[in-house]
């Protein structure tokens, strides 16, 4: 930056960069006609480097430079200026991000057709507040951690508007898997599956990064849960966190044995993955049964983003069983997404929360360290590899002596 405005010990001192020239005391009585300096007074006075480290002039991060449902084609990796918040924003050095089945739909252009690349990806992030606006100062300071839940969070530092920031007690990844995955399970269940204690709840996928709290929030509410998953792996860790009936659809087949131990069907069904595996849902609904469709994963990486659906005789079969489907889509339902992000944070404070973390740490690659395995961790997750939310660490710039 040409210019930086710092508040040190009380006292104000402007400190004009460029030209040669420097201007000290902006209350003498001097204004010079010859030349002017622009300064942003309503951030710039709060703007300051994270415990006396630098923040460099230059950051990578991802952008979409293609319209695309194959990540690796979409985006791509850009060198550009660090930003400088604004009045009311916060910086934030990014040390975790999450990955999410939602990246393709983004990068596809399939949530806002008006959007034309370029434009940032990335929708979670957690690090520390390195700088912020003199309105954001009220509530944070430099050094705050904070996680947010927003666009562009695939970079190195990101603008995150300060009422969109969650406070958090420290940069831990647990904290990034309530902001999509826990949000979307705990609002989707509590206001369209309305359960009843005894009521049986199949989640598919159910080891995933939302599937996981799909299970442990029917589990709290009295429910006889079902969970599918691709591994017994993946069915031992289904069990830990209190699922009834972790089924590997690879060693058993799901339809029959849905058919075969719950004869009266499934009163409530947290369905993600679309296709076949939607088409069997809508069949294993009880009398009453509501199914919530909360993405359609097995459709994303193709042209149109949605699998083949046999739906001529959808509204017989909901008829004869009074049964419902019901859609979710998290930005709908942001008046309770307070509430649920509260009221999570304090089951994971008292250890009643299990959020699990993939960090590729098993991939074959190795751990998912730094932005340019953001492309890995998205293969890693469609190749239905992960146990629990994958999370990339971001790798911090290193230390420089250029400073904004």
């Amino acid at each position: 930056m040409s210019s930086l405005l710092l508040v040190r010990n009380g006292r104000r001192a402007i400190s004009v960069i460029g030209g040669g020239r420097r201007v000290t005391d902006a209350l003498s009585g001097v204004h010079p006609v010859a030349r002017r300096f622009i300064i942003d007074m309503s951030y710039s006075a709060h703007f300051m480097d994270f415990k006396g480290s630098s923040i460099p002039s230059t950051m990578k991060k991802l952008v979409v430079t293609k319209l695309s449902p194959n990540f690796r084609e979409a985006a791509s990796m850009q060198t550009v200026a660090v930003p400088t918040p604004g009045d009311a924003d916060l910086l934030v050095r990014n040390r975790f991000v999450g990955i999410n089945a939602s990246d393709i739909n983004y990068t596809a252009g399939r949530y806002d057709p008006s959007v034309k690349p370029p434009f940032d990806a990335g929708f979670e992030g957690i690090g520390e507040v390195v700088g912020l606006g003199l309105s954001a100062s009220s509530r944070y300071t430099v050094g705050d951690t904070v996680a947010y839940f927003g666009s562009g969070a695939f970079a190195e530092y990101t603008v995150v508007p300060a009422k969109e920031s969650v406070p958090v007690p420290s940069v831990k990844p647990e904290f990034l898997t309530l902001l999509v995955s826990g949000a979307t399970a705990y609002i989707a269940l509590k206001r369209l599956g309305d359960l009843a204690k005894g009521e049986t709840v199949l989640v598919t996928a159910a080891a995933g990064g939302t599937g996981q709290f799909a299970v442990q929030f029917a589990k709290q509410a009295g429910c006889h849960v079902i969970g599918t998953c691709s591994s017994n792996e993946k069915a031992g860790f289904l069990k830990s966190i209190g699922c009834d009936r972790p089924i590997n659809y690879t060693a058993e087949d799901l339809a029959k044995t849905l058919r075969k131990e719950y004869p009266k069907g499934i009163d409530v069904i947290y369905e993600s993955v679309g296709g076949s595996v939607f088409d069997l849902a809508v069949n294993s609904l009880a009398n009453k049964g509501r199914l919530i469709v909360i993405g359609f994963i097995s459709g994303y990486q193709t042209a149109s983003g949605i699998p083949q659906f046999r739906g001529g005789t959808l509204p017989v079969k909901l008829l004869q069983k009074s049964a419902s489907i019901r859609g979710f889509f998290l930005p709908h339902f942001i008046s309770d997404y307070k509430e649920a992000l509260g009221s999570m944070m304090q089951m994971l404070a008292k250890g009643k929360l299990v959020c699990e973390v993939d960090c590729g740490d098993l991939a074959q690659g190795g751990r998912f360290v730094g932005l340019e395995s953001v492309f890995q961790a998205v293969d890693y997750m469609y190749a239905g590899k992960n146990l629990g939310k994958v999370v990339v660490e971001v790798a911090p710039p290193s230390v420089s002596n250029s400073k904004l």
